[in-house]
């Protein structure tokens, strides 16, 4: 089948910079869009960025200006660079993608287990 595996989270400092990455792989035949999502304790799931695989992207209005979505789809990965980070996004970080499977080419959502990122004081 399909599977998504997120990677580049941690500990980092207010104002810091972390890079997510998250590599598809499996069954594939194309990839839709892809995106992040993130939940905090406490909180629902939000999206934070998207993008599609002609490249156009959709923001949270709390991280346009800090994160930046880009995707390779030679390697089927999809990157989040955040900068100027605060504590407030500090949350489990979930990578997301519509993809076309293989030969039926049927489209279906998948979700990886999430990468934790947390923003300290």
């Amino acid at each position: 089948q399909v599977q998504l595996v997120e990677s580049g989270g941690g500990l980092v400092q207010p104002g810091g910079s972390l890079r997510l990455s998250c590599a598809a792989s499996g069954s594939i035949f194309s990839i839709n869009t892809m995106g992040w999502y993130r939940q905090a304790p406490g909180k629902e799931r939000e999206l934070v960025a998207a993008i599609t695989r002609g490249g156009n992207t959709n923001y949270a209005d709390s991280v346009k200006g800090r994160f930046t979505i880009s995707r390779d789809n030679a390697r089927n990965t999809v990157y989040l660079q955040m900068n100027s980070l605060k504590p407030d996004d500090t949350a489990v970080y979930y990578c997301n993608a519509d993809v076309l499977v293989r030969r039926d080419r049927y489209a279906m959502n998948y979700w990886g287990k999430g990468t934790l990122v947390t923003v300290s004081s």
